[in-house]
């Protein structure tokens, strides 16, 4: 494990964070497409993981899929991880906070307007929008 990884136990988690928020990034569940705050959010900065504040996409990377969720078509170097995902009867690939190994979304190839051709399709929930400086 890195030195750097953060982590709590359940509880820990339980208390920093709201019911769905625990869900989403503990739990791996998915918010309603369309409900989430930061779908339309266009500023410039950065997006960072709601339960460890560690910085994951610059806001240029930042596009609008017409999926309900906001799409990135890539992370900052070491930002993410990705999992091998069976759930759901699907073949799919996860994408986590390095950090805190919190879930985020899913990265799909199905994006080819962008430089990478990959869609992270993220939850909102699992993001706060940071309006300053990438760090």
């Amino acid at each position: 494990m890195s030195p750097n990884k953060i982590v709590k136990t359940d509880a820990e988690w339980r208390a920093q964070l709201s019911d769905i928020e625990y869900q989403v990034l503990r739990h791996a569940a998915t918010e309603r497409p369309w409900t989430g705050e930061l779908i339309d959010e266009k500023r410039e900065g950065v997006f960072r993981c709601r339960a460890c504040g560690a910085q994951l996409f610059p806001s240029g990377t930042k596009f609008d899929s017409h999926c309900g969720w906001p799409s990135f078509y890539d992370a900052d170097e070491g930002a993410v991880t990705l999992h091998e995902d069976l759930a759901h009867g699907m073949v799919r690939t996860e994408v986590r906070c390095a950090a805190c190994d919190s879930h985020l979304g899913h990265v799909f190839p199905d994006a080819p307007q962008t430089p990478t051709g990959e869609r992270y399709c993220i939850n909102s929930v699992s993001l706060v929008f940071d309006e300053s400086e990438p760090a």
